[in-house]
């Protein structure tokens, strides 16, 4: 069996305050036994992969920046007012 972590345990593995587990804690794999909560290893390492970010540009970016200096989102046009009449033309 995999060993349980209470709420300061599980700050200090995560090395977060104990305070930002329990504001987040409806967002965060956990176990609850009545009003006792606690992490496993595997909660532990998916809060983590939850959280992780790679860069997204710059040296260390996993997937280069698009060339031609376009915006990914240069394609995208705002949707039409509400209760406007849309014409297909």
């Amino acid at each position: 069996m995999s060993r349980r972590y209470t709420y300061p345990e599980a700050a200090a593995e995560l090395r977060v305050e104990e305070s930002w587990l329990r504001r987040h804690i409806k967002r965060l794999p956990h176990s609850k036994k009545g009003r006792v909560v606690t992490f496993s290893d595997a909660d532990l390492e998916r809060i983590d992969a939850i959280h992780h970010h790679e860069p997204t540009t710059g040296p260390l970016a996993a997937v280069p920046a698009p060339s031609g200096g376009a915006h990914p989102l240069a394609s995208l046009r705002p949707l039409p007012r509400r209760g406007a009449v849309q014409r297909v033309g």
